[in-house]
C-alpha cells in the first residue's frame, strides 16, 4: 500500500465535512447537543483511524490498534467531564496512531504533534469567526491531509547530510552484501 497523499487527504476533509455538517444538525433534533457532538466526534474519529490504517504499509497490530482505540473512545466517552479534553482525548488517539504507523523516529512524531495543533487551532479559529461545522471540519481536515509532508524519519546518519532512516539503512547494507556475493560466486 502506497503513502496517503495530500490530495487523498483533501478528498477526506471533504467527504467528512460533508458528513459532518449533515449529520450534526440531523442528530440534533433527536439528542441533546454534548451527546450529538460526542458521537459525531467520536465516527469521524473512526472513520480517520480507519481511513490511516488502510493507507499504511504495516500490517501488524490493526485489530489491537482498534480495540485499544475503541476502549479508549468508551472510557473518553463515560469519563471526560468537558468536550474541550473529550476533542483532546481523540486527537492524542489520532496522533498516537499516526506515530506508530507513518513514523520512525521521535522528531517527526513530534512534528505531527504539532501539526495535530495547528489542525485543533484552525478548526477552532473556524468555527469561532463563521459557526460553521463544516468550514470547522474542513480546516481541521485539511490541515491533518499536510501530515504526508513529515518525514517517516528526521534522523540524520552520521556523517552525512542526507535523511535516511535505520531500517532502510540495514536493508541497503544487506542488498548491497547479497549483490557482492552473487558477484563472487558467478566469477568462481
Amino acid at each position: 500500500m502506497k503513502r496517503p497523499t495530500f490530495i487523498e487527504g483533501a478528498a477526506f476533509a471533504f467527504a467528512v465535512s460533508v458528513i459532518g455538517s449533515v449529520l450534526y444538525p440531523m442528530l440534533s433534533w433527536a439528542l441533546p447537543g454534548g451527546t450529538v457532538l460526542r458521537l459525531v466526534i467520536a465516527g469521524i474519529s473512526l472513520a480517520y483511524v480507519v481511513y490511516l490504517l488502510s493507507r499504511s504499509n504495516e500490517r501488524i497490530g490493526r485489530v489491537t490498534t482498534l480495540a485499544v482505540w475503541a476502549i479508549t473512545a468508551v472510557a473518553a466517552w463515560v469519563i471526560a467531564p468537558s468536550i474541550v479534553l473529550y476533542v483532546l482525548l481523540h486527537l492524542g488517539l489520532v496522533w498516537f496512531i499516526r506515530s506508530l504507523y507513518f513514523y520512525s523516529s521521535v522528531l517527526s512524531a513530534l512534528a505531527d504533534m504539532g501539526l495535530n495543533g495547528l489542525s485543533l487551532a484552525a478548526a477552532v479559529w473556524a468555527m469561532s469567526w463563521t459557526g460553521s461545522v463544516f468550514l470547522s471540519l474542513w480546516c481541521f481536515f485539511l490541515t491533518q491531509a499536510l501530515f504526508v509532508f513529515v518525514p517517516h524519519s528526521l534522523q540524520r546518519k552520521p556523517g552525512t547530510g542526507r535523511q535516511a532512516t535505520h531500517s532502510e539503512d540495514r536493508f541497503d547494507v544487506a542488498h548491497r552484501a547479497a549483490e557482492a556475493a552473487v558477484r563472487k560466486l558467478s566469477t568462481h
